[in-house]
């Protein structure tokens, strides 16, 4: 089979290369599937740098997500050749070629309703900002909500889903392409903190109050800031570290304004609790059915077009999700 492969750690976009591979085997508790979707996310890159938490030794294909139809399931699976599934690769057959390896345990799978190219683009980051939002934020109707690189894969759904659940959302972004894009997802308010004062305009549009909820992917000097705008009894949700520095908060200021800093870890749960992953996926795709969200997917690539898009997404030159297609 067609693959993407890294022969050895570094940068995808310099290492990257397409080969002819040996077809994966599942063993009794996976499956094998026709690779019809997978999105692309920053998580691949540190991986195919050697710094994200779960390690691959080359030559290995990455791709830690990918949706398609089984070809071949293991006996003790409880899955069956033809069904269409979503979940995370194994050891190193990603998503990037034609097949992928996925435990049969942590595959979800497809109502005919959703194609795959949507639930590869919804499946971390609406799944993340499901987690974030509604499992650990505990979000109420009519709450202020403040996004921070709202135009971003996570940020864009934190954007529709806080918005659908009856909440007044400002969201913030960089450039006016971004904001922009911000406004079309449906955010009430959309701060340009490239050339605005977040702290300033936030307080202002909420007549000082400042926000119930802050969803933060970014971390950083904006983590500071995100704290201040905070109000009494809110939630400053720790979604990621996009700007690479991890920020810590004075506990005294928490005190004071008797605010929780929510961790947010959504991976931790295939481990602990597969639970709320269920209801997370079922929810989501029936609201995606329902026309009540829809993954904002900027650009869909085939094979030729992954390292280029891995190296905007690196360097932050992206917006929305980006997803591989094969048939593209």
């Amino acid at each position: 089979m067609k693959a993407w492969q890294m022969p050895e750690l570094g940068d995808p976009w310099d290492l990257l290369q397409l080969a002819e591979v040996t077809s994966p085997v599942p063993d009794a508790e996976s499956v094998r599937i026709r690779v019809e979707a997978t999105d692309l996310n920053f998580a691949d890159i540190l991986q195919c740098q050697g710094k994200y938490q779960i390690r691959r030794d080359p030559p290995f294909t990455p791709g830690i997500n990918s949706a398609g139809t089984i070809v071949e399931a293991g006996a003790d699976s409880g899955l069956e050749v033809g069904q269409r599934v979503i979940g995370p690769t194994m050891e190193g057959f990603g998503g990037y070629g034609e097949e992928a390896l996925l435990p049969a345990i942590q595959c979800f799978k497809l109502p005919d309703a959703v194609p795959s190219v949507a639930a590869a683009g919804m499946h971390i980051t609406f799944g993340t900002s499901w987690f974030a939002l509604h499992h650990r934020g505990r979000l109420q109707p009519g709450e202020t909500v403040l996004v921070l690189a709202a135009a971003g894969g996570v940020g864009s759904a934190a954007v529709q889903m806080a918005k659908s659940h009856g909440c007044w959302v400002v969201a913030a972004a960089g450039g006016d392409e971004k904001t922009r894009l911000c406004a079309e997802l449906g955010a009430d308010e959309v701060i340009d903190y490239t050339n605005e004062d977040l702290y300033e305009r936030v307080m202002a549009l909420t007549d000082k109050r400042g926000v119930d909820v802050v969803y933060d992917p970014v971390g950083g000097n904006y983590f500071d800031v995100a704290r201040r705008l905070l109000a009494w009894e809110g939630r400053l949700l720790v979604v990621g570290f996009a700007s690479g520095t991890i920020p810590s908060a004075p506990a005294n200021h928490a005190l004071v304004k008797n605010y929780s800093v929510v961790g947010v870890h959504m991976g931790g749960y295939r481990e602990r609790d597969r639970r709320p992953l269920v209801r997370c996926y079922r929810e989501l795709h029936q609201q995606y059915i329902d026309r009540k969200i829809d993954p904002y997917i900027s650009e869909v690539v085939g094979y030729d077009g992954i390292p280029e898009a891995l190296h905007r997404l690196g360097h932050r030159g992206t917006t929305g999700r980006l997803v591989f297609n094969p048939e593209k």
